[in-house]
């Protein structure tokens, strides 16, 4: 099936309506030209269409070389395979010298990054989140309700995920202490303003210059929220109420080598 620019999608919404983005990296070959071409080629398949209109590398490939990798998605975006790339969590240095090594090369630069950042953890503040900003890169956090935590008080929310989601607790429960405080200041700000936790989490994110945060929503009114979050403006007290509390973090997104190696 080919949608193309002017096509229309299997349920007849047109192609160039909806926006369609995919990752690269946990696959055989990791970042390699190899690798990235072949599973551009098998994405665009199985969704069905012609394009992307946004491909991201899912971590930092210690394997291979970035010169390579950069190449291989600049080849992409000039086959019209995909209109632009983007990254997600990594180390600061290593996105600076990915856009160095795509400047210098005329190569296609990433437009976005999709980093973990909530109020519960802002370790890309130090970097990251700095090198973004020099380059003109849009960033769509993900976890910007830290896996629910900041969308209610206390710590566990009886839900099963909060139960059974080890991912969520590898993330988040080395910090517990300090992140409750963190939890205790969003939940008396959002009786204060009248409006949810979700909304405060949110509005605080956009506040700090994310361009569109990935919200999970598996019910109605978690896309009410996360609406009327985007009209939630936080006065500067209110942010610094909201951030005074956070203590230094384990780093949690970002590969080292040694966890790369063992993938």
């Amino acid at each position: 099936m080919d949608f193309g620019s002017g096509g229309y999608t299997g349920d007849g919404k047109a192609r160039n309506k909806v926006v369609i983005a995919s990752k690269v990296f946990f696959n055989e070959g990791c970042l390699s030209s190899e690798a990235i071409l072949r599973e551009i080629n098998g994405t665009l398949q199985r969704l069905g269409t012609d394009y992307l209109d946004l491909y991201q590398i899912h971590r930092f490939d210690y394997g291979t070389p970035i010169e390579e990798t950069m190449e291989a998605l600049d080849s992409l975006v000039k086959a019209g395979k995909v209109r632009a790339i983007g990254a997600s969590a990594m180390y600061g240095y290593q996105f600076h010298n990915m856009q160095i090594c795509a400047q210098q090369n005329g190569w296609t630069l990433f437009s976005t990054m999709q980093n973990h950042y909530n109020l519960m953890y802002r370790e890309d503040e130090r970097e990251l989140i700095p090198v973004c900003e020099q380059f003109g890169v849009s960033r769509i956090p993900y976890s910007p309700l830290a896996g629910g935590h900041l969308t209610h008080r206390g710590w566990e929310s009886g839900t099963a995920r909060s139960n059974t989601d080890n991912t969520i607790r590898k993330k988040y429960d080395h910090a517990k202490e300090n992140d409750l405080q963190i939890i205790d200041r969003v939940a008396d700000l959002t009786d204060k303003r009248g409006v949810t936790m979700t909304e405060i989490a949110l509005a605080w994110v956009l506040a700090k210059g994310a361009a569109s945060p990935i919200v999970g929503a598996t019910k109605v009114p978690h896309f009410d929220a996360a609406v009327h979050s985007v009209d939630l403006e936080l006065s500067a007290d209110e942010i610094a109420f909201l951030e005074e509390p956070y203590r230094a973090h384990e780093i949690v997104g970002a590969l080292s080598e040694k966890d790369s190696n063992k993938l």
